[in-house]
């Protein structure tokens, strides 16, 4: 990892230069819950405690396991803030009272897709960065199989390609279950669910994140990964025989999420890492350590590396049906009992 030091961005956000070096003798701490690539959520809390003298004390687990660990903690929070991954678990924590409303006053900055996250969730969650759903996989191991490159959602479920396919479980993994509710919206969900039952003949395994694929992939361990496809962009840069595609039918993507906490102990010191990573140098060290989504902020140059959606076939995702407790909860039992007790 490259030890860039991040210098304060000016512009629209630079009445959040309040965030004092570490000479000015910050203290204190924030619980943070971290859900993107562990570099990033590394990286960042590294940096804001150089720049404000404020400890980050950060852990880093799936968006399923985070909103499973706000719920058995309501009553005595130990979390200030949470941020990145898939944002459907967000919105439902937000339905379910776990966060606390905030609507920064830098909200003109930010993409149109990031505003529209605090007027769904009552300003509880907001627009973090965003990706798209699809495949990566891995070129030599394709030739040395004889294998063809898929292309299409449809190329996952044929039969050459059982046990190559990995995938994360909708249960502990945000990713998977946008996955989930991709396929729903882009096939009707008996369809897809005649789609995924052939789709775990394919898989060889189940991961608890849907950040495992990439270096999965990229090491040769499995042919072909399903998740978010920026995460295979750092492996591509870094020489890695990996190639992405998204499916030629259509596919779904993220708006990863941030949301302060609520009954947080130490909320003050949350707000402030949080308009730090909505800041352009807070935005930035996500691209710095090969995390390659499209950052939420607008005002400044996002990295030439992360890949362009203009291309990408979307889905007209309804982040407010499947952002809903109810409607995961469903999806992913009918799932449960439907596909992952199939044999393979």
């Amino acid at each position: 990892m490259h030890k860039t030091i991040i210098r304060w961005a000016l512009g629209p956000l630079a009445s959040l230069a309040l965030l004092a070096p570490v000479h000015a003798q910050s203290t204190g701490v924030v619980n943070a819950l971290c859900s993107t690539d562990a570099p990033w959520c590394e990286a960042a809390a590294r940096e804001f405690t150089r720049q404000t003298g404020i400890r980050v004390s950060q852990s880093h687990k799936g968006t399923g396991e985070i909103a499973a660990q706000l719920r058995a903690e309501a009553a005595n929070p130990k979390a200030d803030i949470w941020w990145g991954g898939t944002g459907d678990p967000f919105l439902q924590a937000a339905e379910q009272g776990l966060l606390e409303a905030y609507r920064p006053d830098y909200i003109n900055d930010l993409r149109d897709w990031a505003v529209r996250q605090y007027a769904m969730s009552g300003n509880q969650v907001g627009g973090f960065y965003s990706s798209a759903i699809g495949f990566g996989y891995n070129t030599d191991v394709l030739r040395k199989k004889k294998l063809p490159e898929p292309k299409c959602w449809a190329d996952l479920v044929k039969p050459e390609y059982k046990g190559e396919v990995e995938i994360s479980h909708p249960a502990t993994s945000g990713t998977a279950y946008t996955v989930l509710a991709t396929l729903v919206q882009l096939m009707g969900e008996e369809a897809a669910f005649a789609y995924l039952k052939k789709l775990h003949q394919n898989t060889n395994q189940y991961t608890r994140s849907g950040q495992a694929q990439a270096p999965n992939v990229a090491k040769g361990e499995v042919a072909i990964g399903v998740t978010f496809m920026f995460n295979f962009e750092k492996w591509k840069f870094d020489k890695y025989p990996v190639k992405t595609q998204s499916p030629c039918e259509g596919t779904g993507y993220e708006i990863g999420g941030i949301a302060l906490v609520k009954g947080a102990r130490n909320a003050a010191n949350a707000k402030r890492y949080y308009d730090w990573l909505m800041s352009p140098a807070g935005q930035a060290v996500g691209a710095q350590v090969g995390s390659l989504q499209v950052p939420a902020n607008k005002t400044f140059a996002m990295d030439p590396r992360i890949p362009s959606l203009d291309s990408v076939k979307l889905v007209k995702y309804d982040f407010e049906k499947y952002g809903k407790a109810a409607e995961r909860r469903r999806l992913i039992e009918r799932w449960t009992r439907e596909v992952e007790a199939l044999p393979r």
